[in-house]
C-alpha cells in the first residue's frame, strides 16, 4: 500500500516513532529517546527534536537495531501497511537483524528459560552444587 505524504512536512521524533509503530505508545517512544536510543543523522536527538523525509533514523527497540531512512510524515498513527510505508530500512540494516535473528534461535539466551525463584529442590541442587 503506497501512501503520498506531504511535501516538507515535519514531526517530533517521538510521535513519528510511535506513528511508524516501532513503539506500541508515545511514551514508550519519548523514553527511549530520553535515553540515548535514538539517533538521528548520527546526532543523538531529544524529542522535541523535528524528523522530515530524507533523515536516517537510528533505534535500538526490543532487542534490535534498526537503521531507517524517513520516506514520509504521517497525518496520524494509523494502520501497519501506512505505517511501514513512512520509512524505508537500509539493506544493511536488513542482514544485521537477520543474522542476529538467527543467532539468538540457534543460541538461546539460557536464562531464558528461568521464571520466578528456585524451588526447594532447585536451592538443594545448587547447594549441592556449590559444595
Amino acid at each position: 500500500m503506497q501512501v503520498d505524504f506531504e511535501a516538507g512536512a515535519r514531526m517530533r521524533i517521538d510521535k513519528w516513532l510511535w506513528c511508524a509503530r516501532f513503539f506500541k505508545t508515545r511514551s514508550l517512544a519519548a523514553d527511549a529517546v530520553e535515553r540515548g536510543r535514538v539517533t538521528v543523522n548520527g546526532q543523538p536527538v531529544k524529542n522535541s527534536r523535528e524528523v522530515k523525509p530524507g533523515d536516517t533514523v537510528v533505534l535500538e527497540a526490543h532487542q534490535q537495531r534498526w537503521e531507517v531512512v524517513v520516506k514520509g510524515v504521517p497525518a496520524s498513527r494509523g494502520a501497519a501497511p501506512i505505517a511501514q510505508s513512512t520509512y524505508e530500512e537500509t539493506p544493511e540494516s536488513q542482514a544485521r537483524r537477520q543474522l542476529e535473528s538467527d543467532r539468538r534461535r540457534m543460541q538461546p539466551e539460557p536464562t531464558a528459560e528461568l521464571q520466578g525463584r528456585p524451588t526447594k529442590r532447585d536451592r538443594r541442587r545448587i547447594d549441592n552444587f556449590r559444595g
